[in-house]
């Protein structure tokens, strides 16, 4: 027995030295440096944080950007060392390009932007299709296409990418037309111009179609942005939610992604500490 006791008393011994050992390594460890993936944060989301405040927070968490910036902001993240990463367009999320009659107010519009934005530095603008209203898929791809094709040589002649942005129909955005990623991608195939791409909200294709990952990969050619949003509710991107976004950066870091990720959701807590936590699971 005291045999027993004195073998039992050593292997105790050894697994407490080895849970030590393990413990003060992965403490020492230091911290990976990753930033594979520059991240942004999205104006709207704190738009009771003053603009020069949000501007500081963001930059000494390690944010490249603030976007979704009128013009008249674009100027304010630039004197806080940070970029503009996309910029608030023309037309509005129900008037876009999918209806003929409003391609020369859109077109006038974006050719008056194209060239401040170039000249601010700001490389992405948003557009939208535009709601439905009873147009055909198909009716609406076309518009969409002879509608763009009108701007993108704008957009290429002075180096400004137009994102087109897909967002659900099921929940926020009721009747907007592209709600699928295919449907853009059929788009900006049609337009066939390196100056216009996906604007791919996660949030918004997780509600509509799921698969987020495949999707992404699959698509990848026609992205030119990403916006974050916890699901269900578009808070904070936690394990309150049902998306792995850690897993999710992961995936667009492999594919050699080079622009920004847009933190796109509406903190329910503490928004500094909302920001902090978003750019940790990003951060891959």
């Amino acid at each position: 027995m005291s045999d027993r006791r004195s073998v039992l008393r050593a292997m105790a011994s050894a697994v407490a030295a080895t849970a030590l050992g393990t413990t003060k390594s992965v403490a020492q460890r230091p911290s990976p440096i990753a930033h594979r993936v520059r991240q942004s944060l999205s104006r709207w989301c704190y738009a009771r944080i003053p603009l020069d405040d949000l501007c500081e927070t963001a930059k000494s968490i390690g944010y490249a950007s603030v976007e979704l910036l009128d013009e008249k902001d674009w100027s304010v993240v630039k004197s806080h060392g940070l970029a503009c990463a996309m910029a608030n367009g023309f037309g509005s999320i129900p008037v876009g390009f999918n209806r003929p009659d409003h391609h020369d107010k859109l077109v006038a519009d974006a050719e008056a932007l194209l060239p401040k934005a170039a000249a601010a530095g700001v490389p992405n603008i948003v557009c939208f299709s535009g709601n439905r209203a009873g147009l055909s898929d198909g009716e609406g791809i076309a518009n969409c296409v002879a509608g763009l094709k009108r701007v993108t040589p704008a957009a290429e002649q002075h180096g400004v990418t137009l994102c087109l942005e897909v967002l659900n129909s099921k929940v926020d955005h009721k009747d907007y037309q592209a709600d699928h990623t295919a449907w853009a991608a059929e788009v900006v195939k049609g337009v066939d111009s390196p100056r216009l791409k996906i604007l791919y909200d996660i949030y918004h294709m997780q509600i509509m179609e799921g698969d987020i990952i495949r999707t992404i990969r699959t698509y990848y050619p026609f992205i030119g942005h990403f916006h974050t949003g916890g699901v269900p509710g578009r808070n904070e991107i936690d394990d309150t939610q049902e998306l792995n976004y850690h897993r999710v950066m992961q995936a667009i870091a492999d594919l050699g992604y080079t622009g920004y990720v847009g933190q796109e959701f509406v903190p329910k807590g503490d928004p500094v500490a909302g920001m902090k936590q978003a750019f940790e699971i990003c951060n891959v």
